[in-house]
């Protein structure tokens, strides 16, 4: 296996031939990672404890910290999901079309349902559940309003465009090397 991949205690990490790992991230153990997700430079995660899994075309942004909870919660990443820059996503669920904004953090046992969003900046307590396309922020974060389908569209063109700039980020390291 190619990369910032290291074992832990026997489990590697499981990335899709199609998927993108910068070579600045770290992938740790038990860790699964589908087809064209993108791990953008200085991300760590950590599936020491229990697992990590990611779906497809989800990107996780740079400097993004994922971890786990010992026995009690995993972290789960559906497709389609955005994690902004300098996150922390903890033992939660993230189901498809997620959006997390920079520097925000998600808690143990936390869920964002599909289409829901978490502004940047904020703290989702353990076991709070963001509805989908209902819009939090704050610390603690908190509903602010329910976004119409139109208003959580322009959400949905950032794993596009991730997936498409992996793709140029991987040739241009090939190229290089």
């Amino acid at each position: 296996m190619n990369g910032p991949f290291y074992p832990f205690e026997g489990k590697l990490p499981k990335v899709d031939e199609r998927a993108w790992v910068a070579p600045t991230a770290a992938v740790i153990g038990d860790v699964e990672i589908g087809e064209k997700s993108n791990i953008w430079y200085h991300c760590v995660l950590r599936g020491d404890s229990n697992f990590i899994r990611i779906g497809a075309r989800t990107n996780i942004q740079d400097g993004t910290i994922i971890h786990v909870n010992s026995g009690s919660f995993p972290t789960v990443i559906g497709d389609d999901v955005t994690v902004g820059h300098a996150a922390i996503i903890h033992a939660c669920t993230l189901a498809n079309r997620a959006f997390v904004g920079m520097g925000a953090t998600v808690l143990d046992g936390a869920v964002i349902e599909e289409g829901g969003v978490l502004a940047a900046g904020s703290v989702l307590p353990p076991g709070k559940r963001v509805g989908s396309l209902e819009l939090w922020m704050g610390n603690p974060a908190k509903l602010v309003r329910v976004l119409t389908v139109e208003q959580r569209a322009n959400f949905d063109t950032t794993a596009p465009h991730y997936v498409e700039l992996s793709g140029r980020h991987r040739a241009s390291l090939r190229s290089t090397s």
